[in-house]
């Protein structure tokens, strides 16, 4: 029996979601805390499928994994195992059997990713963790037009650490969308097929640049062009950046 589960955490000690292969840091990891409880009450291993891999520091708000057991699952039983043995910072939301064909990774439609910038020089000491904070002021309006020439099915190499040279660097951005929120925080949410290693970090702080003037819009267009990451912003830290949500 496959079943779904959907949980929100917080990756602020965690070193992303995935487990390392061969390494002793699993319990560092958001997979492998899981692993461990759905295992006391399953009374087996399981492999838990993620919808992706998240960056060692990074938050989640709607994570999506499924994983296989032989026995039916008594659910409501299941999510009070969960409140009980897991961490404050992991938190599951709901637990559902689904189909056997579903796939947590492959059968993604979309995933939301959200970037939180405060430009409050007297830091808020509430959203520390949730947000990078910076001490000037971004223009959002244009970052908005930076953002434009991110939308669509793009050539992304430049706008990733991944170093292999097999791997295709094409994903397609639905939307990117900019405001300024009511605790006056940027706020940065990107939907697309896929994203590539450190991805979003790296346009997040490539229209942070664009925002605080350090960068041209049109730089945007030759770092597509170029496929170099040299040529693209800073990474921002990991803090700022949440999984809003994912589409299937």
């Amino acid at each position: 029996m496959n079943y779904k589960i959907v949980l929100q955490y917080d990756g602020g000690r965690y070193k992303g979601f995935q487990k390392q292969t061969g390494t002793k840091e699993n319990e560092s990891t958001i997979q492998g805390k899981l692993e461990s409880v759905i295992k006391t009450y399953v009374g087996h291993d399981v492999s838990l499928v993620g919808c992706g891999r998240t960056d060692a520091g990074v938050h989640s708000e709607n994570y999506t994994a499924n994983f296989n057991t032989d026995d039916k699952i008594d659910e409501k039983g299941m999510l009070n195992h969960f409140d009980k043995y897991l961490p404050e910072d992991i938190y599951v939301k709901e637990i559902s059997e689904v189909s056997d064909r579903f796939h947590s990774r492959y059968n993604v439609y979309s995933k939301t990713y959200q970037y939180r910038i405060s430009s409050d020089r007297n830091r808020n000491v509430f959203t520390r963790k949730y947000a990078y904070h910076i001490n000037d002021v971004p223009n959002v309006e244009k970052m908005k037009k930076a953002a434009e020439l991110l939308v669509g099915e793009r050539d992304f190499s430049g706008f990733t650490n991944l170093k292999s040279k097999t791997k295709s660097t094409v994903r397609k951005i639905y939307d990117i969308v900019i405001y300024q929120d009511n605790y006056g925080e940027v706020v940065i949410e990107i939907e697309g097929n896929g994203f590539l290693q450190n991805m979003v970090r790296i346009i997040a702080g490539t229209l942070l640049e664009v925002g605080t003037g350090s960068r041209d819009i049109n730089s945007v267009q030759e770092i597509l062009k170029n496929g170099s990451r040299e040529d693209a912003g800073v990474m921002v830290p990991s803090q700022g950046l949440k999984l809003l949500k994912v589409k299937y």
